[in-house]
């Protein structure tokens, strides 16, 4: 992540319209989730400063990961609960958890599929995982060379990939349906930016100004509103519910049938 952005990455997650969003979608599908099942122990991955802990802290007791150690604060209040290392397949822990979220981590992984079977060995029999990563290839830009991601995903490249591991995919939609055309356009308009690699070096973001922001921040609540149950046939974003089942598996089984594969 670059420096400038990372910097501020705690002001963005606060104050943007984008952020403000997802969380919201998100907490709101934690809320229905643990209605059916509550939650013990919470694993928030990619957690930056403990962003979201006080929001999970109502559903259960919350750890992060988080790798890059600009974003924690040195009075977080959450500081001991935070691992600075790097999720993946060599991650160990003696902790299982009920819930455990990737909110835009997955991207950032270059073993993805291996990731995701260390997150089923991480779960509890029963056990969820909420995922959301950014969506459609041909909205590749320079945000996602700032932030090292290794792809975007479709739709149907997110179900194979949670079809290769053991996890039962309970939901899977896009979402952020509204944002496609604006991204779209953005990328037509600055095409040359989005395979330059210099393009991260500089790259920063801001909240818009407070009118627009509360805006487009409506604009999201409203779609949400909507769409929550059933999803969007398109968006720049993709929410996936994956499960644990009670059926024991052998990961490493799985593993070696991938490298067959």
């Amino acid at each position: 992540m670059q420096s400038t952005y990372a910097a501020n990455y705690g002001e963005l997650y606060r104050q943007h319209w984008w952020w403000r969003a997802r969380e919201h979608y998100v907490l709101s599908w934690i809320e229905r989730l643990a209605r059916a099942a509550p939650f013990r122990d919470i694993l928030d991955i990619g957690c930056g400063d403990g962003l979201l802990f006080d929001q999970l802290s109502r559903f259960g007791d919350v750890w992060g990961i988080e790798p890059d150690s600009r974003l924690q604060s040195a009075n977080s209040p959450w500081r001991s609960r935070i691992e600075h290392v790097h999720f993946g397949p060599s991650y160990r822990t003696e902790r299982r958890f009920d819930l455990i979220l990737m909110l835009d981590v997955l991207e950032h992984i270059e073993a993805d599929r291996e990731s995701l079977l260390r997150v089923y060995e991480l779960l509890r029999p029963g056990g969820v995982a909420l995922l959301t990563v950014p969506a459609l290839p041909a909205l590749w830009s320079r945000h996602d060379i700032a932030n090292c991601h290794y792809r975007r995903y479709t739709l149907r490249s997110l179900r194979a990939l949670i079809a290769g591991t053991p996890l039962d995919c309970r939901r899977l939609h896009y979402f952020f349906g509204w944002t496609v055309l604006p991204l779209y356009l953005r990328r037509w308009l600055y095409a040359g930016e989005a395979t330059s690699g210099e393009a991260g070096a500089a790259y920063d973001v801001k909240p818009p100004g407070r009118m627009l922001n509360r805006l487009l921040l409506g604009m999201c609540q409203v779609e949400q509103r909507f769409s929550t149950g059933h999803g969007l046939p398109l968006g720049s974003s993709l929410f996936a519910v994956v499960r644990r089942s009670d059926i024991a598996v052998s990961v490493t089984a799985v593993r070696g049938a991938g490298a067959i594969a």
